[in-house]
């Protein structure tokens, strides 16, 4: 790249400091220009930033760091000055002005990335840790930035090209009277593989857990207490609660922090088939479309309603539900989990027993407990990529049962290059594009 970029690395508003990043072959020169003085690589200059005339715009800090032994992989300047909007634009625009351009959200990660400073995933890591609403998530982004899952990615890529390589040495003597296909050292490999797979599956869809939380609807019959237990939870009265049917007709959403992971509650409109509001059944059509987006669906009945557990119990089938009995305050009903169903909770939103219960069971769906698990951050891309990648090694064991070579060759290749997608050892200019334009600018 030949042009050179520059933007305000700093958050919107007034601060003590505030930095102005530079990067491209320009930026030494634009450093010695605002300064009047040279730069020496890794050394800290103390001066006056001036304009076009000499006339100083600020007093800080100049950072110089030769290519490439810098962030992007180019020269790169910093700028650290008072962190005034009105000065940081004012140094901006000097920049400009001696030649750079105004950078793209993302494009400084995006060049470091070209120029092979990071992979892919380390790279989004950057704009995750930016982002990390929890202790553990900014851990996790940490681990993510310095390769973790990176290198975990590679091994598995690698796993897999050592398989390819059998399989096509198994190809190529065809004709051969051995059946080399039938090799147990490939199916042990393969199997291998599947495992391997499977572990950093599990392991990335906790790392997206972390990053994203988890999203979990509040469902259930008019007046079993689903607004109640929404205010409990988030110790606040974010939704109207009210003895008549219905008093919920859109979807709320609360945020709330279980241990070190976020949750998105969705309270929704009470679900039963003999409203004639108009008004009620959107409210319930919206609720339905909630629960398909769901990680985890509270169910919430009144203890003792035996017919609406059942109703949704029908409606429920194949999400994963933990079932709420509420209300046991009014039933002489003991709190807790249930003894013989481990996904059923009785409580009572109004005065606070078995609401812990709930919160534990909570941090388990979310995986807060799991050991070993979520040692590095994921996006839902990574997952899905992880996903594709399992479905070709899922048809590849069927085509070696079958002894199909060639398209157990190609079933490998397709997971190959699904997994290069993760760090970028496959990519596309669109993928690219939209990863980046999702940075802050200035990253």
């Amino acid at each position: 790249m030949t042009d050179t970029i520059a933007a305000i690395a700093t958050p919107p508003g007034s601060g003590g400091v505030g930095i102005v990043r530079v990067s491209g072959p320009r930026a030494r020169e634009i450093g010695e220009r605002m300064l009047d003085a040279r730069l020496r690589p890794r050394r800290v200059r103390v001066g006056g930033f001036l304009d076009r005339d000499g006339q100083p715009l600020d007093h800080g800090i100049a950072l110089y760091f030769a290519a490439p032994a810098s962030f992007t992989g180019e020269d790169v300047l910093e700028l650290q000055g008072h962190g005034g909007p009105v000065l940081l634009n004012m140094l901006l625009d000097r920049c400009v002005e001696l030649g750079a351009r105004r950078a793209r959200a993302g494009e400084f990660s995006e060049r470091a990335f070209l120029n092979g400073k990071l992979d892919l995933a380390q790279a989004e890591a950057i704009a995750d840790l930016i982002a990390a609403g929890s202790e553990s998530a900014a851990r996790a982004a940490l681990r993510s930035l310095q390769g973790a899952f990176s290198a975990r990615v590679d091994a598995l890529v690698e796993q897999v090209i050592r398989l390819r390589v059998h399989v096509e040495a198994a190809i190529d003597f065809a004709e051969e009277e051995i059946d080399f296909l039938a090799d147990a050292a490939i199916a042990a490999q393969l199997d291998a593989v599947c495992a391997a797979h499977a572990e950093l599956l599990g392991e990335a869809q906790h790392g997206q857990r972390l990053r994203d939380g988890l999203h979990v609807v509040i469902v259930g019959p008019p007046n079993a207490g689903k607004s109640s237990l929404l205010n409990a939870l988030a110790g606040a009265d974010r939704a109207i609660v009210n003895a008549a049917a219905g008093t919920t007709r859109d979807v709320l959403r609360e945020v709330i922090r279980v241990g070190n992971i976020e949750l998105t509650l969705a309270d929704t409109a009470g679900l039963r088939s003999d409203s004639a509001d108009v008004i009620e059944q959107e409210g319930m059509r919206r609720a339905r479309v909630e629960q398909q987006q769901a990680d985890l669906v509270l169910a919430v009945i009144e203890s003792g309603d035996g017919a609406s557990e059942a109703q949704l119990a029908t409606e429920l089938c194949g999400r994963n539900v933990l079932w709420i009995e509420n209300k046991i305050d009014l039933h002489g009903v003991a709190a807790g989990v249930s003894a013989d169903r481990p996904d059923r909770i009785a409580l009572s939103a109004r005065d606070g027993r078995g609401l812990d219960d709930l919160r534990d069971a909570l941090a388990r769906a979310a995986g807060a407990h799991e050991q070993g698990a979520g040692t590095f951050s994921a996006r839902a891309r990574h997952v899905d990529a992880l996903q594709r990648a399992g479905t070709h090694l899922i048809t590849a064991e069927a085509q070696l049962a079958a002894r199909q070579g060639e398209l157990l060759a190609e079933e490998l290749r397709g997971a190959q290059q699904v997994l290069g997608e993760i760090t970028g050892a496959f990519d596309a200019d669109a993928l690219l594009g939209r990863i980046f334009s999702s940075f802050c600018i200035g990253k």
